[in-house]
């Protein structure tokens, strides 16, 4: 698997294309080619996945600052054909992004995703190192992918401090990025079962949703974080641990 660069039009039109292929998307919610053109313009990121010639997976990363001007990557969409699933391509990109982004002086990108996609929080706390101590109700509105069950799109922040282990070859330690947390005081399960749940009882799902929405709210007042995940045959649960306040 090739990473490179997304540099063209034909590039860009293909990663539109994934989207479709991926999510089942309506135009609505598509990112269009125009919005890669722009990130790649104003200093952001649109990575893509080659098998030989074929666009296997993409990620589209724009700049961004903080209140206190500190200067961060927001790392927006992520996806891989499901053809290629399990193969390492996501974690492939997501190293690419770290190394771009350590070369252009940036320590931290930021992303979003599903609490309920137990596999992916698993990856992104677990193999990538990132922490966790914001959530977002219904962050995009409903979507028009089916693989939502119509569910809001409920999010949790990804933290990934870069800086640490940026010199390894290696997947980063997730200890190296979480050295100064405490043992974890709070746990969030999330049933493992939740992807059929989704979508043959959407009315349960959302009550799941709705609690464990309240526990991670509940438990981000009290300067608590997410710092680790374990996964069992039952559930993914959420480690949470007291974090210094920035």
């Amino acid at each position: 698997m090739e990473i490179r660069e997304l540099t063209t039009h034909g590039d860009f039109a293909d990663a539109v294309r994934l989207q479709r292929t991926i999510w089942n998307w309506s135009d609505l919610d598509i990112i269009p080619m125009r919005f890669f053109v722009v990130a790649r313009n104003i200093g952001g990121q649109t990575l893509g996945a080659f098998d030989g010639r074929t666009l296997a997976g993409f990620c589209l990363a724009i700049p961004a600052i903080k209140p206190n001007g500190h200067a961060y990557l927001h790392s927006h969409m992520l996806g891989v054909l499901n053809e290629y699933r399990d193969a390492g391509v996501g974690r492939q990109l997501k190293f690419a992004q770290r190394d771009a982004a350590l070369a252009r002086g940036f320590d931290l990108i930021e992303w979003t995703f599903d609490p309920l996609e137990i596999k992916n929080a698993y990856f992104n706390i677990e193999r990538l190192g990132a922490i966790v101590r914001r959530y977002a109700r219904n962050q995009y509105g409903i979507t028009s992918s089916p693989l939502t069950g119509g569910l809001p799109t409920d999010r949790c922040v990804a933290e990934w401090h870069i800086e640490t282990g940026k010199d390894k070859e290696e997947p980063i330690d997730a200890k190296d990025t979480r050295s100064q947390a405490p043992p974890a005081v709070a746990r969030i399960s999330v049933p493992a079962s939740i992807a059929r749940i989704r979508q043959e009882d959407p009315d349960r799902a959302r009550r799941i949703q709705s609690a464990i929405a309240d526990q991670f709210i509940a438990h981000f007042a009290e300067n608590l974080a997410v710092t680790g995940f374990e996964m069992t045959s039952d559930a993914g649960t959420y480690l949470l641990s007291p974090w210094p306040i920035e």
